[in-house]
């Protein structure tokens, strides 16, 4: 009965949100507790989303102040050299756009930090995206994907579970799979280029009318063709609306200081001396102490980028509910004992590539803890019997990463979507098949390359 509420609860809440019909908080609270009294959680179903506040609160916390800093640091003019970078590669192409997108957020994932890479790559490239009238759900999908399947490096969370789970060494689940790594990223680079060439065929190049736009001014003096065209560095410069070089919250004194602040919070955050939360809680009080020392202006600082606060952080309590009625009626491990049960004894020896196929659809159903923690055990166990090593069981469960990301059960994405002003089904429409083709490519080359073991 639990493996059944269980999945049909998952089925619920993606219909709603994929139709629709319920905003993903509105799903994420009233979905499981409707399924978790049906399970007979009566009034233990208080105690069970508690359980699940208390585990996501870190999270909820890290969101709150990473949001702050990294907005602060917007706010200040730290990006505005990158920016100004990136738009002079992209020029007026949308396809050039497309691909930067995806090479920016591969480059800033290698923090380990899917929210980090999120809200520098939708900070620097969505006014762009807007200007050049690209739509937005296409930086959400090639971003969503460069950063998922980077996820897999071992500082980025599921390799280290994996590891732990199985009592392995991270290197020893991640090295090999550096081939697959490589391939799942030309292949998001290709989906880049197809979305591209897809956006400048439908919009055209920009032409740029100086003469129109005076400093500061809106997009009114940009016409669409389909012919070629350059731009001066000047005005490229003018592109970056979003980016005002006259905003008065501007600090080139302290951008020496606000560099260092920030790659020493990225050194501090890979080399994992302090719980992230805490981390960023410290280096945003730092943040607006020294570039904000009147009190006012700390107040409006936060108060800049209160409603991306107050959006993710409710997503993220939201989807506590789930994973804590989840857990706590103990449909988790139901659905995980019924797996290995239904899986033949004749399909036993293929338990490795049966574990990175079954790792694309739970962990976008599950917390990244639940499956390596809860699932993957049982079925490492399972394969044991089969002469099937963990470390081979390890390598093909960070497969999914590319999938599961995408998953609203993972804050950054909410973030993502947030930040981007893009809906969650319209992301998960053209995001979903494109992980699952990323995800699949990455489980064959490690098997083709005899790190997954075939039979």
């Amino acid at each position: 009965m639990l493996v059944i509420l269980g999945f049909l609860m998952v089925a619920t809440f993606m219909y709603l949100i994929m139709s629709k019909r319920a905003t993903p908080v509105v799903g994420l609270i009233l979905v499981p507790v409707a399924f978790g009294l049906i399970a007979g959680a009566g009034t233990g179903i208080g105690d069970m989303i508690v359980d699940g506040v208390e585990s996501l609160a870190p999270t909820a916390a890290l969101l709150f102040f990473a949001i702050i800093f990294f907005g602060i640091m917007i706010d200040v003019g730290l990006f505005d050299p990158l920016v100004r970078l990136i738009l002079r590669l992209v020029r007026d192409d949308p396809a050039r756009l497309v691909v930067g997108t995806a090479v920016l957020a591969m480059v800033v994932s290698l923090d380990g930090d899917g929210s980090t890479t999120f809200i520098i790559t939708t900070s620097a490239l969505l006014p762009l995206y807007l200007k050049l009238k690209v739509s937005p759900v296409v930086l959400t999908v090639v971003a969503g994907l460069a950063n998922a399947t980077m996820n897999i490096i071992p500082w980025g969370g599921p390799t280290v579970r994996a590891a732990s789970a199985l009592g392995l060494s991270p290197s020893e689940v991640f090295v090999p799979m550096i081939p697959s790594l490589v391939v799942g990223l030309l292949i998001v680079l290709g989906f880049a280029v197809h979305l591209g060439i897809l956006e400048r065929r439908r919009i055209g190049r920009l032409v740029w009318k100086p003469e129109m736009m005076p400093l500061g001014a809106g997009p009114s003096g940009v016409g669409t063709t389909t012919g070629d065209s350059d731009t001066t560095d000047a005005e490229v410069g003018q592109f970056a609306a979003g980016l005002d070089p006259d905003r008065p919250t501007l600090r080139p004194r302290l951008l020496p200081f606000n560099a260092l602040l920030t790659v020493a919070l990225l050194v501090i955050l890979v080399l994992d001396i302090l719980p992230i939360p805490v981390l960023f809680m410290i280096a945003a009080g730092l943040a607006l102490a020294v570039n904000f020392p009147r009190v006012v202006d700390q107040s409006a600082a936060i108060a800049r980028h209160s409603s991306s606060i107050v959006s993710v952080v409710a997503m993220v309590f939201a989807a506590a509910v789930l994973t804590g009625v989840f857990q706590g009626t103990g449909m988790v491990e139901s659905m995980a004992l019924w797996l290995t049960g239904v899986v033949p004894d004749s399909l036993g020896p293929f338990l490795a590539v049966i574990t990175g196929v079954l790792s694309i659809p739970f962990t976008f159903f599950m917390t990244n803890d639940a499956f390596y923690f809860g699932v993957l055990p049982v079925l490492a166990e399972t394969a044991a019997q089969y002469g099937i090593e963990p470390v081979e069981m390890a390598r093909a469960s960070i497969t999914g990463q590319p999938v599961h990301m995408q998953s609203p059960l993972v804050p950054a994405i909410l973030l993502l979507v947030t930040l981007a002003g893009v809906p969650l089904a319209d992301h998960h429409r053209k995001v979903l098949w494109r992980a699952g083709v990323v995800s699949i490519a990455m489980l064959v080359v490690g098997v083709l390359l005899g790190q997954i073991p075939l039979g």
